[in-house]
């Protein structure tokens, strides 16, 4: 793992880490993109020209397509789309009790989160102005099923939709062989509300949500995190439909000084790096001491670990310590990056909190990990990447809500401010505006 001293060549090493995203691949992966999408096709398409292909595609010939793009990708034929009842029952029989019961326990946790944070509409009638607020009719979300399945995902997209009020919550997710998908997703997905599964992945599934098939009905809102190519497809279909946000490769920051444990340090950066060989694990302490502790620790038990060959991609490339000389600055390189996930590993660390302008979710002492966000300490863990923490927040149930503002003004104090409207539309030359502001003003005094 990189050590890097000082508060500049830090900011040289962030910024460069960044520098990768759906719009600027490696060359090395996307050399393997070309050559696989060369097997599939007959040609090396480039992420971008696949997902164009496969959306215009899905848009015309709807469950033709999404049967077509399973076989060609995925390698067998798709015989139906959307996941039987006898499937999502017979789930529960395929995975362990103890699982069952820790995502029903995790459900109820985001569950009582998000009911916190609901936001009533309100009308004040005096001044003539309110607000209505009110949930989206139908929302798709998508569980990714590549190197690692994410039950843990539905949960954190679906119940707060369904605390938000969402009528309808769709689910995509693909599946190898014409099996059922994954049992731990089906059964996550039923303890959620879930009301539709279908097994379709990849962007084919997230054009479907947008456009609507015969099968599968157009979302309002599409939500959770995929590969390049769902990420792709979500940025072509901004705009045709909602988007929880584009996610890149997750990233964790941790703050520590000298009174830091060096072992949960070691532990929570491994846990990042598992993820993705493009996750980023920052370390960024005042402590030479710690420094070298965690990195002695990493290198120990990298090979250990059963996802070590991509964790150890992620440690050597996207990784580093960062040893600088005070905690407050520290906090300034933590606010430059805006990570997805910041903890404070420091003595007395809620007298720092007010340092923290810029991070998705904020985790407070050792034992306030992000592990435990991952899972079931009740926030979503859908956050903002790649710097955009900056603007956006994570997924919550004001995600799947819309803010209608309701203007029913009294009539006297309609025509007092109608007289300054005036003045500012005839300043900016709209005379229509003009007239429908005094045609109100000259009825009302004949009245």
């Amino acid at each position: 793992m990189k050590l890097i001293k000082g508060l500049e060549e830090a900011k040289t090493f962030l910024f460069d880490i960044r520098k990768y995203g759906i719009d600027n691949i490696p060359n090395k992966t996307l050399n393997l993109i070309l050559e696989s999408n060369e097997k599939i096709f007959g040609k090396k398409l480039t992420p971008l020209q696949t997902v164009e292909i496969i959306l215009d595609e899905v848009k015309i010939d709807g469950d033709k397509a999404l049967k077509k793009y399973t076989s060609l990708i995925e390698g067998f034929k798709l015989e139906q789309i959307k996941v039987s009842e006898q499937d999502i029952s017979d789930a529960y029989n395929k995975i362990p009790l103890k699982l069952i019961e820790a995502l029903k326990t995790a459900s109820q946790r985001v569950s009582d989160f998000h009911s916190k944070t609901i936001q009533k509409s309100w009308m004040d009638n005096k001044k003539g102005w309110g607000q209505i607020i009110q949930p989206m009719n139908i929302i798709g979300t998508y569980a990714p099923g590549g190197t690692a399945t994410y039950p843990s995902t539905v949960i954190m997209t679906v119940v707060p939709a369904k605390i938000a009020g969402v009528e309808k919550v769709i689910l995509c997710t693909p599946t190898k062989n014409n099996l059922p998908p994954d049992p731990s997703i089906l059964v996550a997905a039923d303890i959620s509300g879930v009301d539709e599964i279908f097994q379709i992945g990849g962007a084919q599934a997230i054009a479907a949500m947008a456009y609507g098939t015969k099968t599968i009905p157009a979302v309002d809102m599409i939500c959770g995190p995929g590969n390049i190519f769902v990420t792709i497809a979500k940025k072509l279909l901004f705009g045709q439909v909602g988007i929880d946000g584009l996610f890149g490769p997750t990233e964790a920051m941790l703050i520590a000084d000298e009174s830091s444990d060096p072992d949960y340090c070691c532990a929570d950066l491994l846990a990042q790096a598992e993820h993705d060989i493009l996750a980023k694990p920052i370390l960024i302490t005042t402590s030479q001491k710690i420094a070298n502790q965690v990195k002695n620790k990493i290198n120990y038990m990298l090979p250990k670990m059963k996802r070590s060959k991509t964790a150890k991609l992620s440690i050597e490339t996207q990784g580093a310590i960062i040893l600088l000389n005070e905690l407050d600055d520290a906090f300034d390189l933590a606010n430059i990056f805006s990570p997805e996930h910041l903890s404070l590993m420091v003595e007395n660390p809620l007298n720092h909190l007010d340092k923290i302008k810029n991070a998705g979710a904020i985790f407070i002492g050792e034992y306030s990990h992000e592990v435990l966000g991952d899972y079931i300490a009740g926030p979503s863990h859908v956050m903002p990447t790649g710097g955009s923490a900056k603007f956006n927040s994570g997924l919550g149930v004001h995600t799947f809500l819309k803010y209608s503002p309701v203007l029913s003004l009294p009539n006297s104090l309609a025509l007092e401010l109608g007289k300054t409207a005036s003045t500012i539309a005839e300043a900016e030359g709209l005379y229509g505006h003009y007239d429908a502001l005094k045609i109100r003003e000259k009825k009302s005094s004949v009245e």
